[in-house]
Parts: structure tokens; sequence; C-alpha cells
């Protein structure tokens, strides 16, 4: 089983042209093209899925929560037959998100309550969120943001782009804004620069991060001219979201390699989806391909509490024993950190499993990967050696 993992963990695979062997590949190649030919309606998807019951119902009821979108380049990693296949349980809507649990949130981390102004989340003390669009190229059926995402929930995304540079101009604390949504990057390169130039004025804001998942559903907008566009507002960071190892494609590690060519730092953020990666077989293929993309394991997240969400959420105690079974077993590069988003605006809480067994002010007794138990000694302040008395000259 080791090397039939082993073997997977460098298996990347294209699967253009799939359904839409009739067009040209210069058309696939678009991302223009891509998103003209979004799957987004129960008539699309039933000429090339086989859909059950949960899966037909959740798709007719998508439009009152959050939209049903997805490109032709994801669609195609679709398994047409299963539908607990982990590429479909993210993207194709089920009935099930239309049950709600009595602790599903409509904003589980809180942000509403911390934006001073509109678009602009400031919970940490040096850091701020800024939400530049409520559009994706692809809807995540968890999406923590489906109350503002889409277009399709009860509320709209405001953002006061002049207000939110206001306020990061007048506010000398901040020194790493994160841009998100929504995904930054569909916007047009032109448009994308213009944010990132007011950003980089700013003599405080020390560096930038972009969250996208448009290089897994759409690795066509990763041109060599968005990436020298990138270049010049350095130091910036890229977070992508990957869940399995099959969303790494051909298409998705060019796109990374040409992104890390450019001097892009990329860390992968990961949720803990039941059916999808609640495994420590898959989770370690995963981190070990994103490795070969030069990408790092950034976060494995906790499901978010969002409402309708319940059936892909796992308990916390799998994402620990994940933890577990990748520390000590690979390197050290590979392995995410375990976080939870505190529900109601708590941020992030780093779970791991229990290494320290006790400690008091002499010593700590820690177990290892391996079960065994070792002693570390707490500093204490060394006795100074009585000195010898100094010899006489005679």
């Amino acid at each position: 089983m080791r090397r039939q993992w082993n073997d997977l963990s460098k298996t990347f695979q294209s699967h253009a042209p799939g359904y839409w062997a009739e067009d040209p590949p210069e058309a696939w190649d678009s991302h223009v093209w891509q998103l003209k030919h979004r799957i987004h309606s129960l008539a699309q998807i039933e000429e090339h899925l086989t859909l059950c019951e949960e899966e037909r119902s959740g798709i007719l009821l998508s439009g009152t929560k959050l939209a049903l979108s997805i490109t032709p380049h994801f669609f195609n990693l679709i398994d047409p037959v299963d539908p607990e296949d982990p590429i479909r349980r993210q993207i194709i809507p089920r009935i099930e998100e239309t049950w709600y649990a009595d602790t599903d949130m409509a904003d589980p981390c809180g942000e509403d309550a911390h934006m001073p102004v509109p678009g602009l989340v400031h919970r940490y003390p040096d850091r701020v969120l800024f939400l530049v669009t409520d559009r994706c190229a692809a809807y995540c059926r968890y999406c923590t943001r489906s109350r503002v995402v889409s277009g399709a929930g009860e509320q709209e995304l405001e953002t006061d782009y002049e207000a939110a540079f206001h306020y990061l101009e007048t506010h000398p604390e901040v020194r790493d804004v994160l841009l998100s949504g929504g995904d930054p990057l569909l916007f047009s390169d032109s448009k994308l620069e213009k944010i990132l130039q007011r950003l980089h004025r700013i003599p405080h804001i020390e560096f930038i991060r972009i969250g996208s998942r448009v290089p897994i559903f759409l690795p066509q907008r990763i041109t060599p001219a968005f990436c020298q566009m990138l270049q010049k507002y350095h130091p910036l960071f890229l977070s992508i979201h990957v869940n399995h190892p099959r969303e790494l494609t051909t298409e998705v590690k060019e796109g990374l390699e040409r992104l890390a060519n450019h001097g892009v730092p990329m860390g992968n953020q990961s949720v803990l989806l039941r059916g999808v990666n609640d495994n420590v077989e898959t989770m370690r293929v995963l981190i070990h391909k994103l490795l070969m993309c030069r990408v790092r394991p950034y976060y494995l997240y906790q499901c978010d509490l969002i409402q309708g969400s319940s059936h892909l959420r796992a308990p916390v105690s799998k994402g620990i024993e994940i933890i577990e079974g990748l520390r000590g077993h690979t390197t050290g590069y590979s392995i995410p950190q375990f976080v939870i988003d505190a529900p109601g605006g708590g941020g992030k809480v780093p779970v791991n499993p229990d290494y320290v067994i006790d400690r008091n002010e002499e010593r700590v007794i820690l177990r290892n990967y391996e079960g065994k138990v070792f002693e570390y000694p707490e500093p204490q302040m060394p006795v100074a050696a009585p000195l010898e008395p100094a010899a006489t000259l005679s």
C-alpha cells in the first residue's frame, strides 16, 4: 500500500479536453473561455453525470443559498457515476445543504462584527482581511462566506474601497493585508494591479497576501503576464486551497511552478472534509504532491460551522489523528498546522496531538511519534564553583 500511495503522489494528469473534445485546444487554454463555459444548471450536469436523488434535489435548490458554478477544467475531475467521489462532494450541491443543525452559524468566524468599514475585517491586531469581491470561479459547497458569496444568499457583500484604503492609511499597526472574497484572481490583471499599487504605497504595510482557489479551479488564469505583474509587488504571498490530490493536475502544477518561478511563495490551506480527505493516506499524498508543486502545506482547517455543512464536517479527533499520522512519518515541511477558527470570531486556535505527558519547573516529559517517552530538563541556574585562593608570590 505504501508504494501505491507514493506512486500516486508523483502522478500529475491532464483531464483536458474531457467533455469539451470538440473545442480547439486554444479555447480550452483560455481562462476567458473556461469562465464563459462554466456549468450552471441541472440540465448541463445531467448531460454528463448520473445523479443521485440527494444531488438532484440539492441542485434544484442551490440558487436559494449558494450558486452552482463549475469550470470545465474542474468538472472534468468529477467521477461521472459515484456520488461519494471526493471531488464531486466538494462542488455538486446536495439536499443536505438545506438541513441546519442547532450549532450552525451564518457567520461562524464573526467577520461582520469586526468590520470597521464595509469589506474590511480587522480581527487581529496587525493584519486585516480585505474582501474585494463576492464572486468565485466555482463555488465550494462548504464555503465559509456563503452568506455573501455568489449573489444567491440573503446578504450582499458591500465593499467600500476608498473607505478601506483610508482606514489602512490611518492605522499604522496594520502590517499585513490579505485579499480575499470571493476570489481576487477573477479580476483582470489591470484591476488587481490597481489594488496592489494602492496597498504597496502605504509605508507601514510590509507584505500582501492573496487567498485564491483560482489556480485550482482555473489554472489557465495563471499566465506569464499575470505572474510578471505580481512580481512587481513583492513581498507578496499566495494562499491556495487544495483538498484532494486529484485536484493537482498537470495544468495546475504548471501554473503553480510559474508563480514560484516569479518569486511568489505559496502555502496551501485545506479544509478537513468528511469523505474527501479525512484519512492519513489521502492527506499524505496531497502534501507530498503540494511540495512537488513548490507549495508548502500551511493549514488544515476544521470545517467551519457554516449553515448546511454538517454532512461535510469530520470530527476534530479525525484532524488530530491525521496530524499524528504525519508527524515523524514525513518531512516537517509537509505537515500543516491543524486549526479551528474559534466560532464567533475567536481566531485560529492550533490543535495538536498531546506530545507533552507531564511538566513542572524541573522537567518536561515528552513522547515522540513512536510512543517512546523522553525527559527534557528545564534550565537551572548553575552553581558557581568556589574559587581557588590565589598563589602567594615568594
